[in-house]
């Protein structure tokens, strides 16, 4: 934009922010001219826009501020009138959705006049596509239930209310309990986990074992290796839908924490990504080759999933991480490396995000090398993986067991391969 200023005129020096805004315009007035029952369309909205422009130009060149407010009220008045004049029929768009669009578009013409011409464009196409995808928009509101839309205000709680409250100092031993980091991890979990519920809600449970073994993943992958194990036990036609969805699901546990480094600390995805990967790759294969073989059919049955984003739920989380964190610094510092993988060990038999986080926070505060990072996460998701085999063994019986820890197996022997080939490069 600036590249094309130079090569202006002066006199004309203006002119891409008036080009700005009108294709802001147009595109918001596109939509809107699909809708027959709106009172404003293509050429409204473009002129909207332009008068947005116009009135922030006169409003700077004769210092009168007060213009771009008069002009935002005449054009909402202008569209209420319209609306009251020829109101349309009870059945159709009452008008609100058109208004505030205009209003918007007027808004971001200001934007524009002011140069903050990027976010005005972002946030163009952000109000045309909400815009355009009312009826899918509107069928997602209707799928969710009371308990669904607790559950996301309860992740506003915990990520907007309780989160900028908590003072962002360390304390503690080695300073590694800081309140605000700790609930940070308790929010990007809920976030992870309300993420793949709500998946669930709005796609439906009965979309297949791969969909459900994915979805459940995200959840929780021992509450799906739980309660598909009982699934089995109950009804052995359900084996192969059983077997499918638990190994997938504990393979999403891998892309979970690949996810999790990529956000909390990038600098060690070249060493920790290539293990994730050969645990991704041959356990993916592992479960191809059982989809292929046990061929599940039906519908799954449904998967019971507690709210991720109970405040119980939160404070346990976070109440965990914050023991595992300091045990691995105080067991790192005492016993050395070792004491660490014991951690590692043990934690990881019931929950592996909490010491992959705990152990991504020490390796940001330079007390936890990324080579010695890489071999706690490998340690702590083979413990996981031995735990809901043992899980799957003693609930679900050796008949769907034995396939569900050969495909586990498959996952722990591609990490454990790719662990090997990365010590021995590295070496």
């Amino acid at each position: 934009m600036n590249e094309l200023i130079t090569w202006l005129p002066p006199e004309l020096s203006t002119l891409p922010r008036y080009v700005v805004a009108l294709a802001i315009g147009l595109l918001m007035g596109l939509e809107r001219e699909r809708n027959p029952a709106a009172k404003a369309g293509l050429r409204t909205f473009a002129l909207t826009a332009l008068l947005a422009v116009l009135t922030a130009h006169l409003a700077t060149v004769l210092g009168e501020p007060w213009l771009t407010g008069i002009g935002m009220l005449l054009v909402g008045a202008m569209m209420i009138a319209a609306y009251m004049h020829s109101p349309t029929q009870a059945d159709s768009d009452p008008g609100t959705t058109t208004v505030a669009a205009l209003l918007l578009c007027y808004g971001l013409g200001i934007l524009v006049w002011h140069n903050e011409i990027q976010l005005a464009v972002m946030l163009g196409i952000a109000a045309t596509v909400l815009l355009y995808f009312k009826p899918e928009l509107r069928g997602i509101s209707q799928k969710l239930s009371r308990r669904d839309l607790l559950s996301v205000l309860q992740f506003a709680v915990l990520a907007l209310i309780i989160l900028p409250l908590l003072p962002n100092q360390s304390y503690g031993p080695y300073g590694a309990l800081n309140p605000y980091q700790i609930w940070w991890m308790v929010v990007l979990i809920a976030g992870v986990g309300l993420a793949g519920y709500a998946a669930l809600r709005l796609v439906g449970q009965q979309r297949g074992a791969v969909m459900l073994g994915l979805l459940g993943g995200l959840v929780s992958s021992t509450a799906t290796t739980l309660s598909f194990s009982r699934h089995a036990r109950a009804n052995r036609a359900l084996m192969p839908t059983a077997v499918t969805v638990i190994v997938l699901a504990n393979l999403v546990v891998l892309a979970r924490l690949g996810v999790l480094a990529a956000v909390l600390a990038p600098a060690v995805l070249p060493q920790l990504l290539p293990v994730l990967l050969g645990g991704l790759v041959v356990g993916g294969l592992g479960a191809a080759y059982g989809v292929q073989q046990l061929r599940p059919q039906g519908d799954p049955p449904a998967l019971e999933m507690s709210n991720p984003t109970e405040l119980r739920t939160a404070l346990g989380f976070g109440l965990m991480y914050g023991v595992v964190l300091l045990a691995a610094a105080w067991l790192s510092d005492w016993l050395g490396t070792g004491g660490l993988y014991g951690v590692a060990l043990v934690s990881g038999l019931t929950d592996v995000d909490a010491i992959t986080l705990s152990s991504l926070r020490l390796h940001n505060l330079d007390k936890l090398s990324v080579a010695v990072l890489v071999n706690v996460i490998t340690l702590a998701v083979l413990a996981n993986l031995a735990f809901k085999s043992t899980l799957a063994l003693t609930i679900g019986g050796w008949q769907m067991a034995r396939h569900a820890i050969a495909g586990m197996g498959t996952v722990g022997l591609g990490l454990v391969v790719a662990w090997a080939i990365i010590r021995g490069f590295s070496a």
